[in-house]
């Protein structure tokens, strides 16, 4: 419980308007069984992101202006790589293959020249929720937190945002991503999906998928600002 308090209190003083979620589902049952399966895995192993930055994908920008939503899968799970923003990495860490394979895609649909680091903050900030399925994970054992209770939290976020009052974008990449379609209105808000963008499935179907440009062109006719994916 200890562990939970200190959790709640990093996350008032850092969280905008999604403050008022995250502190609902931190007193539901099932968060309080994962807070102390999170406090013990912290304690005895080498979990990733580092706790302060568990949630950070929900930091950078309010609730009303989210206008994306990029689905990952879990936090990269070797060391400094995860900071709690899906598919993304810090600046001085190797950019992952998936990560580059985004970026040559983006290269191709956008023109946006490959960055020199993998640090998507900047589409944060601009309304993309980066949102992982599992928010953390073992070193060196890849989904392994997949079971852990995330996956509660994970569908109560993709059901905040469907209920979001202005059509949003949702990113899916992947069979895995592709599950959260049954708890998005498509009637409502756009869905592109294709193959995930790992060296073993970009060739099916990621590349040229153009989902940036389609993203940015579905946002114009919904009067919103488009996002500035080049990163700089």
């Amino acid at each position: 419980m200890h562990g939970y308090m200190n959790m709640r209190k990093c996350l008032h003083m850092t969280y905008l308007d999604w403050s008022d979620f995250l502190k609902e589902e931190f007193k539901q049952d099932y968060f309080l069984s994962l807070s102390k399966r999170l406090k013990l895995a912290y304690e005895t192993k080498s979990i990733y992101p580092p706790k302060e930055l568990l949630f950070s994908a929900f930091s950078y920008a309010h609730c009303n202006d989210l206008k994306v939503v990029i689905v990952g899968q879990d936090p990269y799970h070797r060391v400094n790589q995860a900071h709690g923003l899906s598919f993304s990495v810090n600046k001085d860490i190797k950019i992952p293959p998936s990560l580059m394979n985004i970026y040559k895609e983006l290269e191709i649909d956008y023109g946006c020249a490959i960055a020199k680091h993998g640090n998507l903050t900047s589409w944060a900030k601009q309304g993309v929720l980066l949102l992982n399925a599992s928010l953390s994970v073992e070193e060196g054992k890849p989904m392994s937190h997949q079971m852990f209770g995330w996956e509660t939290f994970y569908h109560h976020v993709l059901q905040k945002c469907n209920e979001h009052p202005q059509a949003l974008v949702f990113m899916l990449w992947g069979k895995q991503a592709q599950m959260a379609k049954s708890y998005i209105d498509q009637s409502k808000h756009l869905i592109i999906e294709s193959a995930h963008p790992s060296p073993l499935s970009a060739y099916q179907g990621f590349f040229g998928s153009k989902p940036f440009s389609r993203c940015n062109e579905f946002l114009e006719k919904q009067n919103r600002e488009t996002i500035d994916w080049c990163i700089k």
